[in-house]
């Protein structure tokens, strides 16, 4: 989807962008479905969920149900809401486990109050900057969704909504209508110093104001924390610069083991030799 350096919020509506055709494709492509399988599992851990019991999420740009697998596994329940009918097509094929509703999130969120333990959002906020029809206005549509959000969340939960800024405006424009909105929080960036691994979590506190999650890899050599976050205007879907998946790089490697690590796994410690490859054997 990046190969041409424009983004796909550029191309035209989800609606028509994520056509039959494109929603296959992005749901076969396995390097897709892993980062998406990655970015869901954070996102499920910033929430904070209870551990004693199951949870309600909502699942807003769901798709064709990628990050909804992850949340069905994790022994949630969620609802899906995606603009794309022919994502929803895919994920009705795919047999997810939640509940599908085919609706703009930009129109807001139609459900009763309190009735969600947490939200995700994976790789789709960004999506409401933009203008698709004379009646859009962002900013409106920013605040509807977050507005109409912060009243279907129950008291004292979150909401982690992924995106890929294309530049600091947009950031403090999304930021500045969840404030607005209500919603306390802020940005949780993941590896600011990797081109390939940086990821952005708007995490987003209800009511009670809780402490921000660190990002991961936030910290240097030196053991300073990294605060600034850099925009670029290109989205790098973990590539090197020829295009190559950067599977089993050593950035890759490192934020695999850290993500075991958060699961109370034994991983081998990390050295200079980590990611480097080694000679093949004759």
């Amino acid at each position: 989807m990046a190969g041409s350096g424009r983004r796909p919020e550029h191309r035209g509506p989800p609606e028509l962008f994520y056509d039959e055709t494109e929603a296959r494709k992005y749901t076969q492509n396995s390097r897709v479905v892993e980062i998406q399988s990655q970015m869901s599992e954070r996102a499920v851990e910033l929430l904070g969920l209870p551990q004693d019991r199951p949870c309600l999420l909502l699942d807003v740009g769901c798709g064709s149900g990628l990050s909804g697998d992850y949340i069905s596994e994790e022994g949630h329940y969620w609802i899906g809401m995606d603009i794309s009918p022919a994502m929803l097509d895919v994920a009705v094929e795919r047999e997810v486990e939640g509940d599908l509703l085919l609706a703009d999130v930009g129109d807001g969120i139609p459900f009763r109050p309190g009735m969600f333990d947490g939200c995700i959002s994976i790789s789709a906020v960004q999506w409401l900057c933009n203008a698709d029809k004379k009646s859009h206005s962002p900013p409106k549509r920013l605040y509807r969704f977050f507005s109409t959000l912060y009243t279907a969340l129950a008291r004292g939960s979150r909401a982690v909504l992924q995106l890929y800024p294309e530049n600091s405006e947009q950031l403090e424009l999304i930021t500045a209508q969840a404030m607005r909105a209500g919603f306390t929080g802020g940005m949780v960036v993941d590896y600011p110093n990797s081109t390939k691994a940086k990821k952005f979590f708007l995490c987003l506190f209800v009511g009670a104001s809780g402490t921000l999650p660190k990002g991961l890899g936030t910290e240097c050599a030196d053991g300073e924390e990294v605060h600034q976050a850099k925009f670029t205007n290109e989205r790098t879907r973990f590539r090197n610069a020829k295009g190559k998946s950067v599977k089993k790089s050593r950035d890759w490697i490192l934020e695999k083991k850290e993500r075991r690590r958060r699961q109370g796994k034994e991983v081998r410690a990390d050295t200079k030799y980590t990611g480097r490859k080694r000679r093949p054997r004759f």
